[in-house]
């Protein structure tokens, strides 16, 4: 649900910063209290903040957030036994999975119609996004090849501006414009920019998508509205564009389910990147020059934050 325009800066603070630690421990124990102390507040004062920012409780987002990341391990396509699938994503047991399951997607786990159901949520997406310039078309019935690089990346630290409703024509280049002025300021302009979505359209609904603009930084800080976070190293396959949102579309398709399957690597529980060869939007709205990179992993490693 979209942010709401009245809510206090402190407020939408004090949220990312809830926001950041669910996805970090979105496998593990999440009660209320712990979110709520991330976010440094009273959990009766956090419920509704956080109502006021996402649209949804805490217990509903984290519960979204597993299905999601559930329903992206099913449609891998690996057999991935389901028990181990609902505890790999923190729900208590098989049968706690499938009742939150069934009452999400309409259907248990086993009896899912995969193709359908990622088709209707690809519908949709086309939908939201026939409106935004340079998405339009059969972008992704494109099958040209890409050159991969495959890269380790150390842990970094950045600073973002969140972007709750990315999918708004300029909302995302607006945020990225604040964020280059204050790291103008800060003497950080020329260090490496990525933008990332937390949450992947094709699994989740395009108005609970929250995109990230941000700057690679040595030490972070919070500021205003601008927040910190820090990713763990990585091994990234990438592949470098220059073109339009369709081109980029295609690339990242493309790494997906083109590459991955036949790479031998799994994709790892972190946001797909886009790194920009140089200052973001610094072309304009419709040619983009950047890194699409998804982090990945060989079968044997952790899927998620750990190391």
């Amino acid at each position: 649900m979209p942010i709401s325009e009245t809510v206090p800066l402190t407020v939408v603070q004090s949220v990312n910063r809830a926001l950041d630690y669910i996805e970090v421990n979105l496998a593990g124990q999440l009660s209320l209290s712990l979110i709520a102390g991330a976010a440094c507040v009273s959990p009766f004062h956090f419920q509704r903040m956080f109502r006021a920012v996402m649209g949804e409780t805490p217990h509903a987002f984290v519960l979204r957030r597993r299905l999601e990341n559930a329903l992206g391990d099913i449609s891998q396509g690996n057999r991935q036994p389901l028990t181990d699938i609902a505890l790999g994503r923190g729900f208590s047991s098989l049968s706690d999975f499938s009742r939150n399951f069934r009452r999400h997607f309409g259907c248990s786990p086993r009896k899912l119609d995969l193709e359908t159901c990622l088709a209707g949520r690809r519908r949709a997406l086309d939908d939201t996004l026939a409106g935004v310039s340079g998405l339009g078309g059969s972008a992704a019935d494109d099958a040209q090849e890409f050159s991969v690089t495959l890269r380790d990346l150390p842990e970094r630290t950045v600073q973002y501006l969140r972007v709750h409703r990315p999918f708004e024509e300029g909302s995302v280049q607006a945020a990225a414009m604040r964020l280059v002025a204050w790291a103008r300021d800060a003497g950080v302009e020329h260090h490496q920019w990525l933008g990332y979505l937390w949450d992947q359209p094709r699994l989740a609904s395009a108005g609970d998508c929250r995109y990230d603009v941000a700057v690679e930084v040595t030490h972070g800080r919070h500021c205003g509205e601008i927040g910190v976070f820090r990713f763990p190293p990585m091994k990234v396959a990438e592949v470098v564009i220059r073109g339009g949102l369709a081109l980029e579309m295609r690339a990242f398709g493309w790494l997906r389910d083109t590459w991955l399957p036949a790479s031998g690597y799994l994709p790892k529980d972190l946001p797909a990147f886009e790194a920009w060869l140089g200052l973001p939007y610094a072309h304009g709205a419709e040619h983009f020059e950047l890194a699409c990179q998804i982090p990945i992993r060989v079968p044997t490693a952790p899927g998620g934050w750990d190391q």
